[in-house]
């Protein structure tokens, strides 16, 4: 099982938020590299009992041990089991993060067994059943945590648009660490 170190991951943030006072890499201004505090375990086991899901283990130990989001990549962590704060501002992700806490989309067979590349347009829909969406890359496009089958505890990057459905990172653990030790690199804007 993943264990997360909270100080450390909470050290790391405090440092690239000094280092990117301006917020000028992608994402920070939406995240602000700031950490809701972790869930307790009855309200995760409730998520995962109202949904008839198990998380991946590495996901499911950082919103327990660390956080449940916002500070992550792309425009941050989406919460597990509220909206954001600030849902009230009509973004796409905001309508995405619902459209899966609907019965039995978490639950459902993940469908693919590899890689979709290429326009996907309404497809989309059908192809994230059995995953859960992690974060906003903006113009459309979501990394998303696959929650059942033989991918189970995969990253998959969704662009409906261009790039298709393809996976990202072998689990969240390595998709978040990689975002981590990126933060010590100079910023790309």
């Amino acid at each position: 099982m993943t264990t997360w170190d909270r100080t450390a991951v909470r050290a790391r943030l405090r440092e690239a938020a000094a280092r990117d006072r301006a917020r000028e890499r992608f994402g920070a201004d939406t995240h602000r590299y700031d950490l809701r505090p972790p869930l307790p375990e009855p309200e995760i086991r409730a998520f995962e009992t109202g949904h008839g899901i198990e998380l991946p283990p590495s996901y499911r130990s950082f919103v327990a041990e660390v956080g449940d989001g916002p500070a992550g990549p792309a425009h941050g962590l989406l919460p597990l089991t509220t909206p954001r704060p600030e849902a009230d501002e009509d973004w796409a992700v905001d309508g995405e993060w619902a459209r899966d806490r609907l019965p039995g989309r978490l639950a459902s067979p993940f469908p693919l067994t590899g890689p979709a590349p290429g326009r996907l347009g309404t497809a989309a829909d059908t192809l994230t059943r059995g995953t859960l969406l992690l974060a906003e890359e903006g113009c459309g496009m979501y990394v998303r945590l696959v929650l059942n089958g033989p991918r189970a505890g995969e990253i998959w990057f969704l662009d409906p648009d261009w790039g298709g459905f393809t996976p990202l990172a072998r689990d969240f653990h390595t998709w978040y660490t990689k975002w981590l030790t990126a933060l010590s690199q100079p910023s790309q804007g």
